[in-house]
Order: structure tokens, then C-alpha cells, then sequence
């Protein structure tokens, strides 16, 4: 058995393929596998997923609402904010799956708007939970909110490229 791998070794060798490369196809299967296995976990009848979703993207509209009860208080603002805006992006996983969600998501045409979206969440719970400031809270909610607005726009054919035209035009300074 050992002879044999060594044989396809050097056949890998000659074809110009690493070790490393089968290395990191492995891991790459791995990855795959487990989102196969997530999908397979997360079957839901059509019934279930409308359910989900309404019951998740009702959820997340409602603590974006009620958050504007807080606004005055930017670091309660800040928490119920962002919750509601992760309950709606989790809701959309329901009808179109897990797998592809994220997919979507990592699609060469909205990675950036992705990062930026996710970032933002992230600095706005740190300043709300971590730092407490309130300043800084309300700085990254309108960060988290611009993000979200460029996010949303990813899925939407050309516009983004309409809406930076938009803002290149209006914020022109040459006279």
C-alpha cells in the first residue's frame, strides 16, 4: 500500500500536481461537506420555510421599530437595532437555504458589500455592548444603516453603479 502511494505521489509528480494541492482540496471537500450536511439538516417543507421567514423577518422589523422607542438612548438603540437587522438577514436563509445564502452573499459581485455590512454589525455592537459610548454607538449605526442600503442595493441590477454616479454628480466640486 505504501508503494502505491508513493507511486501516485510521483505520477502527481510528473503531472505537476503537489501534495499540498490534494491537501487543500481535502479541506475544501470538508468545507462542502459541511454545508451539505447543513442544507440536509435544514430541510423544511415550503409551509415551514414561508413560516420562518415571516416569523423571523417579522421579528427583526419589529425590534428595528422598536428601537426607535430607545433612539434617545443610543446604546439600547444601537443592540435592538442591529438585532433586527440580523433577524432579517437570517430570515431570507429560510426561504432560499442556508447554503445558498451564503453563497450569495460571498458572490464576487457583493463580497465587498458583504464585508462592509458585517463589519459594520460588529462595530456597532462593540460600541453599544463594549464601549458604551453613545457617540460612537450612533456613528456606527449610521455606518450599519449605510452598509445595510449599500448591501441591499447589491442585489439589485446596476444599482449601485446608478446610485454612485448619483452621488459622484451632486457632490461634484469643480464649478
Amino acid at each position: 500500500m505504501d508503494k502505491m502511494n508513493q507511486a501516485f505521489e510521483k505520477m502527481k509528480m510528473l503531472v505537476g500536481m503537489e501534495v499540498e494541492d490534494e491537501e487543500r482540496a481535502a479541506e475544501e471537500e470538508s468545507s462542502l461537506f459541511f454545508m451539505e450536511d447543513l442544507n440536509r439538516n435544514c430541510a423544511l417543507t415550503t409551509k415551514q420555510r414561508f413560516y420562518g421567514f415571516a416569523i423571523c423577518l417579522s421579528a427583526g422589523l419589529a425590534c428595528t421599530l422598536l428601537s426607535m422607542l430607545v433612539f434617545f438612548n443610543p446604546i439600547k438603540f444601537g443592540f435592538t437595532f442591529t438585532l433586527g437587522n440580523l433577524m432579517a438577514l437570517g430570515s431570507t436563509a429560510f426561504l432560499i437555504g442556508p447554503q445558498r445564502q451564503v453563497t450569495m452573499m460571498l458572490d464576487p459581485a457583493r463580497i465587498y458589500a458583504t464585508a462592509l455590512y458585517l463589519a459594520s454589525i460588529i462595530i456597532a455592537l462593540f460600541c453599544a455592548l463594549y464601549v458604551r459610548n453613545k457617540l460612537l454607538t450612533l456613528l456606527a449605526i449610521i455606518l450599519e444603516f449605510s452598509g445595510l442600503i449599500w448591501y441591499s442595493l447589491s442585489y439589485i441590477p446596476f444599482a449601485r453603479t446608478m446610485v454612485s454616479k448619483v452621488f459622484m454628480t451632486c457632490f461634484d466640486t469643480e464649478f
